[in-house]
């Protein structure tokens, strides 16, 4: 199951099931009434800073005018704003909290708020049945092996060599770059720098990018170090949490922790993989240096390993699903150079097909078994997660990927809720590897 980051927001937040249908369940996230009335009258100080209402001096116009009279507004932004702040991370983890199957993403269907009354977030998702699950520990795997070049070892030999100069040669190491990952708490404040909601915390992850349009974030991030807290109204921020009004909120943000980008930390790495030695570690990083028809060794460890498991546990899912899964793999096939001469070939929307069923169903059966391993995931699984992303090589490493962290290109905040996802699936795939190979 998911690690709870914070028990209180069981107080904050409800959450009632609704079974529609055999595969479609109801989901809606309530917001208390007071949450959402502290809210509004928060964006509405933001409006009445900004707000150049005719007869009123600017930066002056009486609160209570702006709460009438951009009220339509004030609701949109508020939408948005509960949404990315409290709902969307709640709905993550009370999905796996409460142990459920579900396939694919939740879909948004409705958002009713009223003030002085609990907002309604809708969502519908999709169930799927237990699958009965096997003694798999005990299934027979013979795992492909490493090609005996000599180069290969040269090669990692290599690569450890110059990470470990990169770490050496590390400026102000305890201080946040461009490029770094960084782990932080975020909090509503009022202006007085008071907390407005003291039982809730956010958490989340964020990629301080290196392009122009990341410049705000990186103002707040760059040059920090763990332990760092700050009361700001940063840009960056304000825009994360509002794309349809100027907003001037007080954020409290405090830095967890740091993940550098100017080396590949292989204490993370070892942690990750539960290896000991650093010679059980270079036996790791061959498995990405291996190539055997363009599919890297780890690569196909994890093919063959979800083969056997697929094949011992026979489901059929809804062909919905699989549809929806066929979508993104065509637009993930798109982005390839030789997408059209894929496309050319004469099965080629048959393999599209027959690929998406294939995720739909590891998705769904690697869910299950993480369930029934009682897996946990914590901060620090993320950041080992987030260690693979880091070099184009150690990428191969990773199976099922983690949100897009770029919005047009900018860099954004991720809820630690979502990358969770990804990092669940991820840690059970090791676990179910590891024992099959030992």
């Amino acid at each position: 199951m998911i690690q709870k980051n914070n028990e209180k927001t069981q107080e904050l937040l409800h959450l009632n099931l609704e079974k529609k249908a055999p595969f479609f369940c109801s989901a809606t996230v309530i917001v208390p009434a007071d949450v959402v009335n502290t809210v509004y009258r928060q964006a509405s100080v933001c409006q009445q800073q900004s707000s150049c209402a005719t007869g009123f001096t600017p930066g002056h116009t009486p609160l209570e005018y702006i709460e009438n009279n951009f009220k339509a507004n004030l609701v949109d932004h508020l939408k948005e704003f509960l949404f990315k702040h409290f709902v969307i991370s709640f709905l993550y983890d009370q999905i796996h909290a409460r142990r459920l199957t579900v396939a694919g993403e939740p879909r948004l269907k409705n958002i009713e708020i009223n003030l002085h009354k609990d907002a309604h977030f809708t969502f519908d998702l999709t169930l799927c049945d237990d699958v009965p699950l096997q003694e798999w520990k005990y299934f027979p795997f013979k795992a492909p092996k490493r090609k005996k070049y000599k180069d290969l070892d040269r090669q990692v030999d290599f690569f450890v060599k110059q990470e470990k100069e990169h770490l050496k040669a590390q400026k102000s190491p305890d201080e946040l770059h461009v490029n770094d990952w960084v782990r932080f708490n975020l909090a509503l404040f009022d202006q007085n720098k008071n907390p407005l909601l003291p039982e809730y915390k956010e958490h989340m992850w964020y990629r301080v990018g290196d392009e122009d349009a990341d410049t705000p974030l990186q103002e707040l991030f760059v040059g920090k170090k763990i332990g760092d807290i700050a009361c700001t109204t940063n840009r960056g921020l304000q825009e994360f949490f509002s794309s349809s009004i100027t907003t001037s909120y007080m954020f409290c943000v405090e830095i967890t922790d740091i993940l550098h980008n100017s080396f590949f930390c292989f204490d993370t790495f070892k942690q990750h993989f539960k290896l000991k030695t650093n010679k059980e570690m270079n036996q790791k990083l061959i498995e990405v240096f291996s190539y055997r028809n363009d599919l890297s060794l780890r690569k196909s460890i994890v093919e063959e390993t979800l083969h056997l498991l697929l094949s011992k546990h026979r489901f059929d899912v809804p062909n919905y699903l699989i549809l929806r899964q066929q979508e993104q793999v065509l637009n993930a096939v798109k982005k390839n150079p030789d997408y059209q001469v894929y496309r050319t070939q004469k099965d080629f929307k048959n393999l599209i097909y027959r690929l998406a069923e294939k995720q739909v169903k590891e998705q769904i059966l690697l869910d299950q078994l993480a369930y029934g391993e009682d897996m946990v995931v914590t901060s620090q699984d993320i950041k080992c997660y987030l260690n693979l992303t880091q070099r184009p090589r150690t990428k191969e490493f990773i199976y099922f990927t983690a949100p897009e962290t770029k919005i047009n290109g900018q860099e954004m905040p991720v809820p630690e809720e979502q990358l969770k996802i990804s990092c669940l699936r991820e840690k059970t795939l090791n676990h179910i590897i590891h024992h099959l190979t030992k």
